[in-house]
């Protein structure tokens, strides 16, 4: 008989046949997860809307919210553009950009097919981060059929006096470092890369806790990095500006570890993060990546999604009390019961659905809310650095141990504390408009998210949004099992 599914999802690791082994579990989760979104996303055609969020008392409040009153709005903005972000929704509003050239771990999925994910970052950032959020998937292609960086940054520079904010997503190597690197120079808003800074910043936060846990220092430990996208050569910038000995680094991509001598990456200029890297780190030139985890104290991997990527005689062969993450969207590099036998002390993944969750999810939301808040011309690093030890901090005032060692997504206070940490940051940089206490940026930053928490329970509880039926969860249960079986 099948297992019953509960609609909140907490029974999901009880649902699967009792013969199944654990990798056949974490294979029938993996598919589960994605029919329901399949289904789910069908049924409600989508997950974003736009909700007005002013009244109408009477058939004139529309001359007041349109025209003839509504000039004035337009004439005041003209007389100071920074008007904007009172008179209009602009001081709350995100713009997630994307060309969908990689999306998670499925690739290049043409613009369109970037929406799913692109509309998921404006639901989370709603209702964890208090902030709206509009997702545009354009596209980059030119007139030789490439992808082209510089559409995404004309594109970005021409609609950001519509945003307060703008959050990048899913752009590709190498166009994402040029886009990025552009338009936070180059833009008046935040710009905001989260596949890179994002994912940095709550790999930080987790590593903190993790080094605690295991007692030691940040500037003593030896990281490998597999994988040098994005996201992981961003997370080693920020872990050495955060205290990390680059001589104790080594990053692999797919042509082996980064080094001095990496002749190909210094002929393609595009590559500037990664020759960075070369330059600094592995000065031994080590190449071979089983070598290199030979009493190595930490692994960070983003590349390719496993569950075989990494072996377990590589963690085997680790330092004691290892710290592994292995955060490849939507499969780990190896599953955490795997990695665990092999010896590791502490593992996270990007998943919510296993242990030590290291997901930019828990990061962009309060971050983009605490630039916002302070109208931040930018996020710089130590915005994001701010992120993450106020991420560890919180984790480590309600209890940390190697099965826990950040916040979950369902622990709403982290945000708003996060939010406030990163506004005082941006303040003391230099990058704020106007300034508040630490205080007044909690307390704002506490309002939205809990106004948009109740927003979505009330709308939900008066039947507005819809409650998906048993049989959706159920089919979805049905074809996983079968698919694995």
């Amino acid at each position: 008989m099948m297992k019953k599914v509960e609609l909140s999802l907490k029974n999901l690791d009880e649902v699967f046949p009792d013969e199944f082994t654990e990798e056949q579990k974490a294979r029938a989760k993996t598919i589960f997860l994605k029919k329901l979104a399949e289904l789910s996303h069908r049924f409600y055609n989508g997950k974003i809307q736009t909700v007005p969020k002013a009244a109408v008392f009477g058939f004139n409040w529309f001359n007041v919210w349109y025209t003839p009153g509504v000039s004035k709005i337009s004439t005041t903005i003209r007389d100071d553009n920074d008007t904007s972000f009172e008179l209009s929704n602009r001081g709350n509003l995100v713009a997630v950009v994307s060309d969908s050239t990689r999306v998670l771990g499925d690739g290049d999925c043409t613009p369109p097919g970037g929406l799913g994910v692109m509309e998921g970052k404006a639901f989370l950032m709603k209702y964890l981060g208090g902030v709206d959020a509009v997702a545009l998937c354009v596209d980059s292609y030119n007139e030789k059929g490439e992808h082209d960086p510089d559409k995404i940054i004309e594109f970005v520079k021409m609609c950001q006096p519509s945003f307060g904010a703008i959050n990048l997503e899913d752009i590709s190597q190498p166009n994402c470092y040029k886009v990025l690197d552009t338009l936070r120079e180059e833009c008046y808003i935040p710009v905001w890369h989260d596949d890179a800074q994002g994912t940095a910043c709550v790999t930080l936060a987790g590593l903190i806790n993790a080094l605690k846990l295991a007692n030691k220092k940040i500037g003593d430990v030896k990281i490998v990095y597999l994988g040098a996208g994005a996201a992981n050569t961003t997370i080693a910038r920020i872990i050495l500006a955060a205290g990390g000995d680059p001589k104790k680094m080594i990053m692999f991509d797919s042509k082996g570890g980064l080094h001095a001598g990496r002749e190909d990456i210094k002929a393609d200029k595009r590559f500037y993060r990664k020759l960075e890297l070369c330059e600094k780190t592995n000065p031994d030139r080590i190449s071979d990546f089983a070598e290199a985890c030979k009493g190595a104290d930490v692994l960070i991997a983003l590349s390719k999604p496993g569950p075989d990527t990494v072996k377990p005689e590589w963690i085997s062969s680790m330092a004691d009390k290892s710290i592994v993450f292995t955060c490849a969207n939507p499969v780990p590099e190896i599953y955490p019961y795997a990695a665990k036998e092999a010896g590791a002390f502490i593992v996270a993944t990007g998943r919510g659905d296993f242990p030590n969750q290291v997901n930019n999810s828990i990061g962009f939301p309060g971050i983009l809310k605490g630039a916002l808040m302070v109208r931040a011309k930018k996020v710089t690093d130590n915005m994001a650095i701010a992120a993450a030890y106020s991420l560890a901090n919180y984790a480590e005032k309600r209890g940390i141990d190697p099965e826990n060692i950040v916040p979950k997504m369902d622990e709403a206070n982290v945000f708003p504390e996060e939010a406030a940490d990163v506004a005082m940051q941006a303040i003391k940089d230099g990058v704020a408009r106007i300034t508040m206490t630490r205080e007044e940026a909690f307390k704002i930053a506490k309002r939205d998210i809990d106004y948009a928490r109740n927003l979505t329970a009330s709308l939900t509880e008066n039947g507005y949004i819809k409650s998906p039926d048993q049989d959706m969860l159920q089919d979805a249960l049905k074809w996983a099992v079968d698919q694995v079986q």
